[in-house]
């Protein structure tokens, strides 16, 4: 997304063109069925058993079984789940409401008491079930025994597994409205899609890949075919646990395209001269919004082509049972639920002018007891390495967290501040915005820089312009064991100093970029000397005693244990203090319109996390208005983060603002822990 800076900007480039095929992809939570893990991510039917976190289940006193795997109707699929004894000798189900969302489809509904969750599927919102939910670790369990019995599902345990069946059901119908919309479509709905069943079952929703449309070539050899003005449609795929009617897949088959007749030769007119006449082009067909229905281990596949700006927005309803596809502009459903004490989910559209744009947040109340944040980043063996969020929040046993700051996306190392628990992991760059914050809840915002000061025992002072950093630059950097065991040299013909104990050690040729690498040592770290840095060698033989002083601009910062740094500042005391320039950030960043994260405080001490997606028909915020909407939302200070595909907001197992397989692996976030009562 932005100016990473010197070593990211081809990278810049990439991924911003990514960012563009990545539009608003959450018509509700329902739509959110991966939770890639791993490198690849497919969002077919085959693919679910990928896509929700294999976490280990808490520790649980009191249960009678439990597990991170369940069976639904054949197919092994991760999720957390319990079973413990209820009253009367009955025993009660309890199933982590992430799992519970995007497998069977259900939607929950707004709630203001955390151990209440209402839901709708198939039933009506006026009288809807209300589950009880207990949270343990970074998850929260629905007891989901009285739901499963009404539904007709049976379920047993076998070890780790949670084994459901859901009564076999029929897909009788599928239908889509006209163009124009009919009254029953509103003005912003563009078509409707009715799906009939017999009965309830389970579904999901993915979003695939950009469907290309055919380019028409230059004429001119030396001029390039032109890139399309608008992007390609989006690939929709819905999935129900059913078989359709064969009638049904018949008419959503598409047949091949019929070969060309066949012409008998004519002598005469090969005899005749000929007037060339210029073809008139046919005006291409509109791609079916109904692409194919297929059934596939006794699953119905229904796939769409949906055109760019618009999304599924999907509900269902009973009497007579079924699903209603509405694609729209709009899509995003309005949330707000109190998910834990002191965390809230909401999702809701912010109006900006004429412009409305879909945001998804979580508030934050840092003075609860038990809530915590933490800086936390993808690899477990140094600063080296990208992840999904979602696997990354997982490892640390974070219940909630958001992407955090810059990274080079080739060589995965970060491009700014991390700070956790007063120790400097890696340093700020080119001045840029940061979040600082302490476990009493108090936060710090502003523009950072780190000044370390190499200090000889003659009082000789040298600068170490960066520590752990991606960023380079000639100068001296400073790596230490958090980095990772080893350190490779970053350009050519550094000099790296090894120091332990406060003392240069060995003095060791780097060579050429990537090729050797230098262990850290445990009680040290290593000083590289880049290009005209390399004279300061002569000055720092082996055997000199050295110290490190560090100070924070502004001062202030150094107060602060927990710090991430990303940019550019937004907000501050209310006020719109944006200066993207003064950051270094580039003006392809500055104007470009993109999706969207950002942390913030408001008036009441509260903490937001937000993403921001495309606005209805559009594209995302450009920066000027990602900090007017914060400042609209009540954001008192507020920071933009790295966003595009890296923007990521994830809750207990889940990603709230899209569907993961858009989301791109990041290097760092925030974490929001809940410690154990």
């Amino acid at each position: 997304m932005p100016n990473y800076g010197q070593s990211g900007n081809s990278d810049r480039k990439a991924k911003v063109k990514g960012d563009r095929r990545f539009f608003w992809a959450t018509v509700s939570p329902l739509f959110l069925i991966t939770l890639c893990l791993t490198t690849t991510c497919t969002t077919n039917a085959q693919s679910i058993p990928r896509l929700i976190s294999q976490s280990p289940v808490p520790a649980l006193t009191g249960v009678l079984s439990s597990g991170n795997q369940i069976s639904l109707n054949g197919r092994t699929l991760p999720a957390t789940w319990f079973q413990r004894p209820g009253k009367a000798g009955r025993i009660t189900t309890h199933l982590s409401d992430g799992a519970f969302r995007q497998l069977i489809g259900v939607n929950f509904l707004n709630s203001s008491n955390s151990a209440r969750q209402p839901i709708q599927w198939f039933s009506s919102v006026i009288k809807p079930q209300v589950l009880s939910t207990k949270l343990l670790g970074a998850y929260r369990y629905l007891d989901i025994t009285n739901f499963a019995q009404t539904s007709g599902w049976e379920i047993r345990t076998n070890d780790n597994i949670l084994v459901i069946a859901t009564p076999k059901a029929q897909i009788t119908n599928i239908v889509q409205s006209q163009q124009p919309p009919e009254a029953s479509v509103t003005p912003l709905q563009q078509a409707r899609i009715l799906v009939d069943l017999d009965r309830p079952t389970p579904w999901q929703v993915a979003q695939g890949s950009a469907i290309a449309k055919p380019q028409t070539p230059s004429s001119d050899p030396d001029t390039p075919t032109p890139k399309p003005t608008t992007p390609a449609n989006r690939e929709w795929t819905i999935t129900l646990d059913g078989i359709a009617d064969p009638l049904l897949i018949e008419r959503y088959t598409r047949m091949p395209p019929a070969a060309p007749p066949t012409l008998l030769p004519n002598l005469l007119k090969q005899l005749l001269p000929v007037t060339p006449t210029q073809p008139i082009p046919a005006a291409p067909a509109p791609e079916p919004l109904i692409q194919q229905v297929e059934v596939v281990k006794n699953q119905t596949i229904i796939s769409l082509s949906v055109p760019f700006g618009l999304s599924p927005q999907v509900s269902t309803v009973d009497n007579p049972n079924r699903l209603i596809i509405d694609i729209r502009p709009d899509p995003l459903e309005e949330r707000d639920i109190s998910w834990a004490p002191g965390l809230r989910w909401r999702q809701h559209y912010v109006n900006l002018g004429t412009e409305r744009f879909p945001v998804v947040w979580l508030e934050v109340n840092p003075r609860k007891f038990g809530l915590t944040l933490k800086p936390m980043w993808a690899s477990p063996d140094g600063l080296a390495g990208t992840a999904p969020l979602i696997q990354t929040a997982q490892r640390y046993l974070a219940v909630a967290g958001i992407n955090g700051g810059y990274f080079n996306r080739n060589n995965r190392f970060p491009l700014g501040a991390i700070r956790r628990d007063g120790q400097w992991l890696s340093s700020p760059i080119l001045n840029r915005g940061a979040i600082a914050w302490n476990d009493s809840g108090q936060f710090y915002f502003g523009r950072l820089t780190l000044e370390e000061t190499l200090i000889t025992a003659n009082n000789q002072r040298l600068p170490i312009l960066y520590l752990n950093s991606g960023y380079v630059q000639s100068g001296i950097a400073r790596y230490t064991p958090a980095w990772g065991s080893t350190y490779t040299p970053l350009t050519d013909n550094e000099i790296i100093l090894v120091v332990q104990k406060d003392q240069i050690t060995q003095q060791l040729p780097g060579g050429k970029i990537g090729e050797t690498a230098v262990p850290i040592p445990q009680d040290g770290y290593l000083l590289t000397l880049r290009a005209n840095a390399a004279s300061a060698a002569s000055q720092l033989p082996i055997g000199t005693a050295v110290s490190i002083s560090s100070a924070t601009t502004p001062a202030d910062f150094s107060r602060y244990p927990q710090i991430i740094g990303a940019g550019p500042l937004l907000v501050q005391n209310r006020q719109i203090v944006l200066d993207a320039k003064s950051e270094q950030f580039s003006n392809a960043f500055i104007a470009e319109k993109a999706i969207r994260s950002g942390i913030c405080t408001t008036a009441t001490g509260t903490l937001m996390i937000t993403a921001i997606h495309n606005r209805a028909g559009g594209y995302g915020p450009n920066l000027a208005e990602h900090a007017q909407l914060l400042q609209q939302m009540g954001c008192v200070d507020a920071l933009n983060l790295d966003g595009g595909s890296s923007t990521s907001l994830y809750l207990g197992g889940q990603l709230l603002n899209r569907s993961p397989s858009t989301a791109a692996r990041v290097h760092n976030g925030i974490g929001i822990f809940l410690k154990p009562r």
